[in-house]
């Protein structure tokens, strides 16, 4: 088996979590600036054995997409033109950053350390990987 990778895209910042080989547990990886993240993903996949690319999809209440859902398809073309051979599947996101960060108080990290957006994504884009892990079995 190979690894699945998940993206919580962001326009300035997008966390990464990913799958042991076994397709078992999800972990955070890190969070990339968003304009570094296409090489990025290029050489971790070059390094990596990656089966798919989970992208979040953010959704208000009604089920409609979100203002952040025009920059996320922008991205998804430029990210099956520059990976083509990657299928990308995608996953509702709502309240993700509030788990992540209910996720960090339970784990008692202190108020500067849940100040770290860039934390707050990584374990959002977790939290969207075990949903999709969950889903599937």
């Amino acid at each position: 088996m190979a690894r699945i990778l998940a993206l919580d895209y962001g326009t300035k910042r997008t966390g990464i979590a990913v799958t042991d080989e076994l397709q078992i547990i999800a972990s955070g990886l890190t969070t990339v600036e968003t304009k570094a993240l296409i090489p990025f993903l290029k050489t971790y996949i070059s390094k990596e054995n990656v089966e798919l690319i989970i992208v979040g999809e953010p959704k208000q209440m009604n089920f409609e997409a979100s203002e952040s859902e025009v920059f996320i398809a922008k991205f998804l073309e430029t990210l099956t033109k520059e990976i083509p051979h990657l299928p990308v599947k995608r996953v509702d996101e709502r309240f993700t950053s509030k788990m992540a960060f209910q996720t960090m108080i339970d784990s008692g990290l202190k108020k500067k350390q849940r100040q770290d957006k860039a934390l707050v994504d990584e374990i959002s884009a977790t939290i969207i990987l075990q949903s999709y892990l969950y889903n599937q079995s």
